[in-house]
């Protein structure tokens, strides 16, 4: 009786262990996000998002102020319909501005918004207007070998 009593407790710990992991995996890999904060959505078009995934954050001069709720494609202006739930505790001028940055040189892309002027705030359902696409580390390397190539020979006859 002592011994499966201690099974009991051991077979306990071992699946609390398990759970603390899978937790630690989940939350470190940034799929797992508990909100109780009250967000307003907003939602902004960008012509590239890169690699942005729903979930990644939404940052204001570093500090984490929304999450990207959603990502989809618009048939019309064929351009990525980025939605953002942004916290209500962080309101935001309507004439601010949406940047799709990187942490790092290869690290994962967040959305940057740069605050603006206006009186008015962003609100439920609103669209921010200004955005600037994700920057694509293979188009600037391709782009800096094609001016290259364009570049006369040094010393060649013109």
């Amino acid at each position: 009786m002592q011994r499966s009593k201690k099974d009991v407790w051991v077979g306990l710990f071992v699946v609390l262990g398990l759970l603390a992991v899978l937790f630690l995996a989940l939350k470190s890999a940034n799929l797992l996000q508990w909100n109780w904060q009250s967000t307003y959505s907003v939602t902004a078009k960008f012509d590239n998002i890169g690699g942005l995934k729903p979930g990644a954050a939404v940052k204001s001069a570093g500090v984490v102020v929304g999450r990207v709720a959603g990502i989809d494609f618009d048939n019309e202006s064929f351009q990525a319909l980025v939605k953002l739930d942004m916290q209500n505790q962080h309101p935001f001028p309507k004439d601010s501005s949406l940047k799709i940055l990187t942490s790092g040189l290869l690290g994962e892309q967040y959305v940057g918004i740069v605050p603006g002027a206006d009186e008015k705030n962003l609100a439920q359902g609103d669209q921010i207007g200004t955005t600037q696409s994700a920057v694509i580390l293979e188009n600037l390397i391709s782009q800096f070998l094609y001016s290259k190539a364009a570049d006369p020979a040094p010393g060649a006859a013109k």
